[in-house]
């Protein structure tokens, strides 16, 4: 081979393509080789935290089906408390009719009380004017004639009685043992 032959150049070509190719080969070998190595330790690394995160995994299952319990039990509690809220609601519509009726009753009774008191009140102002009138009337027509008669009565009594009485005694003389006794 005659290295001014152009075959003997290209086969110098494909000699060094090969030998670079096979050098790219190598090569890569190499860097698979150390990422295999790489991905083998992640893997060790990694293995730890993939049980864990099976672990939680599992526990996330666990806690959606817990949660599509709570999720049915809310449901069911929502639904007896509509029907509380439903029924409270309805109660107090009636108490609230109860209420009017009692309001309507009791202003009916404070008129009626009012009317009575002021009738009552009538009864014993009318009461007391005819007892005063009474009162003055018995005091100007039969007491204050009385007390002048007590009084007429009681000088005539008191005449009568000068008049009548025994004469006094002189003071001179001697009281005897019985006039002095005082019991």
């Amino acid at each position: 081979m005659n290295p001014h032959d152009p075959l003997f150049w290209i086969m110098v070509i494909i000699a060094l393509s090969f030998v670079l190719i096979a050098a790219a080969m190598i090569a890569i070998a190499v860097f698979v080789n150390r990422a295999v190595k790489s991905v083998n330790r992640l893997e060790v690394r990694l293995e730890p935290l993939m049980i864990r995160a099976n672990a939680l995994s599992e526990q996330g299952q666990a806690i959606a089906v817990q949660g599509r319990q709570i999720a049915e039990q809310f449901n069911v509690m929502s639904g007896h408390l509509s029907t509380a809220t439903q029924h409270l609601s309805e109660s107090a519509a009636l108490i609230k009719e109860e209420v009017r009726g009692l309001t309507m009753l009791a202003g009916e009774t404070a008129d009626v009380a009012r009317e009575k008191v002021q009738l009552v009140s009538r009864a014993i102002d009318t009461t007391h004017e005819r007892v005063a009138t009474t009162t003055e009337f018995i005091q100007t027509k039969v007491i204050e004639p009385a007390r002048e008669l007590a009084a007429i009565l009681t000088g005539v009594r008191r005449g009568l009685e000068v008049l009548v009485a025994p004469a006094p005694s002189p003071i001179n003389s001697s009281y005897g043992d019985e006039e002095m006794f005082i019991g």
